[in-house]
């Protein structure tokens, strides 16, 4: 093999949640799972290669195994933080494609980072999840990709690292799905823990905040507009619930450093 010419990326997380930036990058999946692995490689929780399509930035995103994913969360906060401070984005309402549609960011003056992820939908079907002998009864949501969303009196419960829950049945999910154990603080106060697809546990998922956040509400029977406060490991996130169900979902994101990898062609 020859080295290739050295790739300009960035490193960044939204509430812990860790990702690489590459601008324009076109790397192969095994090129990703070398990239984000914590013990020989840089260490991240996916990869982002910041493309433009159809005169949209777009989000081409990886889970840290190189496997495809629709869109994150938390990593289209991060990726609208690098536009906007590196120069490449002035305004600070723009359109972000993603392969779960576009999405509207807005710039905060705080600093924060809204994005409109549009509807989150409660699908047909029940699933359980399984873990160290406990099984719940969940929801099925959809945020452009696939969440079992289950409530746990105590998220103490759960061991210090999660290790890979059983979820059935699995025609529901076909294309594998991320799991959020859920346990309610307080009025429209939750706090969460997930287990990402492709990935593993994950000190915070964005569109998993957003799938708890409706899950919690339909639970409750709340109608109408709403907000709430979702903990994650890693920090908090504010997710708003319109009147017609469309979620906006707001929190911070850092860019941490500058870097060069070779990737051997």
């Amino acid at each position: 093999m020859t080295p290739s010419t050295p790739l300009r990326a960035t490193k960044g997380h939204g509430t812990e949640n860790e990702f690489i930036l590459i601008p324009e990058g076109n790397l192969s999946p095994s090129d990703i799972a070398s990239l984000c692995n914590r013990n020989s490689g840089v260490g991240a929780d996916g990869l982002i290669q910041i493309k433009q399509r159809d005169g949209h930035w777009f989000m081409d995103y990886r889970n840290s195994d190189g496997s495809l994913a629709e869109m994150c969360g938390n990593g289209i906060r991060v990726m609208a933080k690098y536009l906007y401070d590196r120069g490449l984005e002035s305004r600070t309402s723009f359109d972000i494609d993603t392969r779960a549609g576009i999405k509207r960011i807005e710039i905060k003056a705080d600093g924060r980072i809204s994005a409109g992820m549009g509807a989150v939908v409660i699908e047909p079907g029940t699933p359980t999840v399984t873990y160290g002998g406990n099984s719940w009864l969940g929801f099925k949501v959809s945020v452009g990709n696939p969440h079992a969303v289950v409530f746990l009196e105590s998220l103490a419960l759960l061991p210090e690292v999660l290790e890979k829950p059983t979820v059935t049945p699995a025609r529901l999910f076909p294309d594998g799905v991320n799991v959020e154990f859920v346990e309610i603080l307080g009025e429209r106060h939750l706090s969460m823990r997930v287990f990402e697809r492709g990935v593993g546990e994950t000190r915070s998922c964005g569109t998993g905040t957003c799938a708890v956040a409706v899950a919690a509400a339909a639970q409750a029977g709340v109608v109408g507009a709403s907000t709430w406060r979702v903990d994650v490991l890693g920090g908090s996130l504010e997710i708003d619930i319109d009147a017609l169900g469309e979620v906006t979902m707001t929190g911070p994101a850092v860019l941490v450093n500058d870097f060069e990898v070779n990737i051997d062609e």
